[in-house]
């Protein structure tokens, strides 16, 4: 079975970067937090589970590959 988690940028600043991101593009109503100088994730509603560290990870991979935060994206597996 695959597992799918998109997200999309929602806002930027000094030091953070937010995400909605969710199982549908349509249905992205979770918040990732993103701490831009560690690069470390944190869920918004705190809970750490399969989505939120899929998504984080994508965010970050893609960061790696291009040096800015991706706009939007799709973690698949």
């Amino acid at each position: 079975m695959a597992s799918l988690v998109y997200f999309r940028k929602v806002a930027e600043a000094d030091g953070s970067v937010e995400y909605v991101f969710g199982p549908d593009p349509a249905e992205t109503s979770r918040l990732l937090i993103m701490d831009t100088a560690v690069r470390r994730a944190r869920p918004a509603d705190g809970t750490v589970d399969h989505a939120f560290l899929k998504a984080s990870r994508k965010i970050n991979a893609l960061y790696d590959a291009s040096a800015r935060w991706p706009e939007h994206g799709v973690s698949a597996s």
